[in-house]
């Protein structure tokens, strides 16, 4: 009976620890598979973070706001350490911004893609030049106002933004006015804005685009008389001598050595601003987890003194919008253009 007893005593011990031993090997296979997920899914404690480089599309050629944009935000973002990865910034130039959003338009899905973009966006599709718009991308975060500026030739007979439109009232086609952008977007609509709110016949104004940068030459012999542009375009040329800002389209006067002259157009008695808010967009259906990590890491970015710094040196101000804001704005601002294209007879 002794032997008995002892023997089933050994049997019960033996299938005690071979199940201890299938739930341990259960659970390790759990946590294998658990890593799995999260390294295939590009997870790190549950939250989304790139896994390979980011590339950074500016829609239009190297020096101008988009490019600088894109640039000097890839550079504090990963200069401060906000974002790991490397982020390459590449120009995709050509048709207003429309090559370019044609090519984000092929990355749908992706979440290492963005881009940055500002009224255009808005303004060429509504024109029938582009058959994507806003709606066909993911709004990320806006992150900077700038704003326009119309300067003459520093000899040029008018000193303030009254003298030109008055001249303009009485023959509107009598001046030329000079854009990087095309008809019907930004260069073109922000000056209509101003020139509608002096009370001249906007559906007579004389423009004309020099999509290569080429406004400030051709105020400077002649062959125009007003660029239309933004104030980081002309800042140097009116430290140079030679050009001068007859108004700035911001609410009150701008910041700097140099900006701080430039008068608004508000206080010459003209009730009209103009923002020219630039963000980062993604392609369409971008994984909503990779969208609030990119929206916090602009957050971030704006918040940060190094690119307040940058801001200051480009005669930028602070504008962020996260996603849900962004959209709602854009839907928003779109409604606000088409008005004027339609007054224009551009809206397709």
């Amino acid at each position: 009976m002794k032997k008995l007893l002892a023997l089933s005593i050994f049997v019960l011990m033996l299938m005690f620890l071979a199940a201890c031993g299938g739930e341990d090997t259960s659970s390790n296979d759990d946590n294998v598979n658990d890593e799995d997920t999260k390294e295939n899914s590009g997870e790190d404690n549950g939250e989304w973070t790139p896994s390979e480089s980011i590339e950074v599309v500016a829609p239009a050629g190297a020096g101008g706001g988009w490019d600088t944009t894109a640039r000097m935000s890839a550079q504090v973002l990963t200069e401060e350490g906000l974002i790991d990865q490397d982020m390459g910034v590449v120009n995709k130039e050509g048709a207003g911004g429309a090559m370019g959003w044609a090519y984000m338009a092929e990355q749908e899905g992706s979440n290492h893609n963005l881009f940055v973009s500002s009224s255009p966006i808005l303004l060429v599709p509504l024109n029938g030049q582009s058959e994507y718009g806003h709606e066909d991308f993911t709004p990320i975060a806006n992150v900077i106002a700038d704003y326009g500026a119309f300067a003459v030739a520093k000899d040029a007979k008018w000193d303030n933004l009254n003298e030109l439109f008055e001249d303009m009232k009485e023959d509107p086609q009598s001046v030329t006015i000079v854009g990087t952008s095309a008809p019907g977007s930004m260069d073109h609509i922000q000056f209509v804005r101003f020139a509608k709110a002096a009370g001249v016949d906007i559906t007579k104004i004389k423009y004309v685009s020099a999509p290569d940068a080429g406004g400030v030459t051709q105020v400077l012999n002649g062959s125009a008389d007003v660029f239309s542009t933004g104030v980081a375009e002309v800042a140097e040329q009116v430290r140079a001598d030679k050009l001068k800002v007859l108004a700035v389209t911001s609410e009150e006067r701008l910041d700097g050595e140099v900006l701080s002259t430039f008068p608004t157009a508000k206080e010459q008695g003209i009730d009209e601003t103009f923002v020219n808010w630039r963000g980062f967009f993604g392609p369409k259906d971008m994984d909503p987890a990779a969208v609030e990590y990119y929206e916090n890491k602009f957050k971030e970015l704006s918040d940060s003194e190094a690119f307040a710094n940058v801001r200051s040196n480009y005669g930028w101000n602070e504008m962020y919008m996260g996603s849900e804001e962004y959209k709602q704005f854009l839907d928003e601002e779109k409604e606000n253009l088409k008005s004027i294209l339609e007054e224009l007879g551009l809206l397709e």
